[in-house]
């Protein structure tokens, strides 16, 4: 289900769904995401704490809360934000992630609300929600604008938006196209096009355009010798993570 305006790129939607039986496999094609979302999640849990004033060592800090998982692919951070009591919907354009998605949500008992659909198709239908989570989909969709001005309006009013992507520079194009998908073979060749990688002043202008307020900003950094991910406050060469909030 697509909206007649709609920011969805078919080719990258057919990259994700060709990989969709190995979301929850860490040592298949989506290992880099499986590496990086601990990090990903102690950034977004942190921010969504912050912001809605919520307690992290408490029982279901998030509960009352509506989260959009925007590209939700396999499930991998909406099945965190539902443990933590948010009502959860998952989208994603990519039909083919959904029945993955749904049948481990299922096996792990959750309640999660997939949805084959469009960020556009929803802010049509008026959907709100307290944060939208957005991450590694920008650098996909063919008209990041557009796409980004859907995801403000499906925030409610002091809404918060979480969104990462990747940098555009000779660094990341080493790292994130030649190290991880031809050197390493994490990713699948052609998974990324480093000219749709976006700078952060670039996605800052772009957020800023849709009508949210930037807020923050981090780097995600990957050290080879520890093999693991960390938050930088300085390093947004490559990965990196930007929350925004609705006025």
């Amino acid at each position: 289900m697509q909206a007649t305006n709609t920011t969805v790129d078919p080719a990258e939607v057919a990259k994700f769904e060709a990989m969709a039986a190995e979301w929850w496999d860490p040592n298949g094609k989506f290992k880099p995401l499986h590496m990086l979302n601990p990090c990903r999640l102690h950034y977004i849990t942190t921010q969504i704490a912050a912001e809605f004033n919520r307690d992290l060592s408490a029982d279901l800090p998030f509960q009352g809360l509506r989260i959009l998982d925007i590209g939700c692919g396999g499930g991998l951070l909406s099945e965190p934000m539902a443990r933590l009591g948010a009502d959860v919907v998952g989208a994603d354009a990519a039909g083919g992630n959904l029945p993955v998605a749904r049948l481990h949500a299922e096996q792990s008992e959750l309640t999660i609300d997939y949805r084959h659909t469009t960020a556009e198709d929803m802010a049509a239908n008026g959907e709100q929600f307290d944060v939208v989570l957005n991450m590694e989909v920008v650098e996909h969709v063919a008209d990041p604008l557009s796409y980004l001005t859907a995801c403000q309006e499906l925030l409610k009013p002091g809404g918060l938006h979480i969104c990462s992507t990747i940098n555009r520079n000779p660094k990341s194009f080493a790292v994130a196209i030649v190290g991880a998908e031809f050197v390493m073979r994490w990713l699948p060749k052609g998974t990324h096009e480093w000219s749709k990688f976006i700078t952060p002043d670039e996605l800052f202008a772009l957020i800023e355009k849709s009508g949210l307020s930037p807020v923050d900003r981090k780097g995600f950094v990957f050290n080879p010798i520890s093999w693991r991910w960390s938050i930088s406050d300085r390093d947004l060469s490559v990965n990196y993570v930007t929350a925004s909030i609705k006025s």
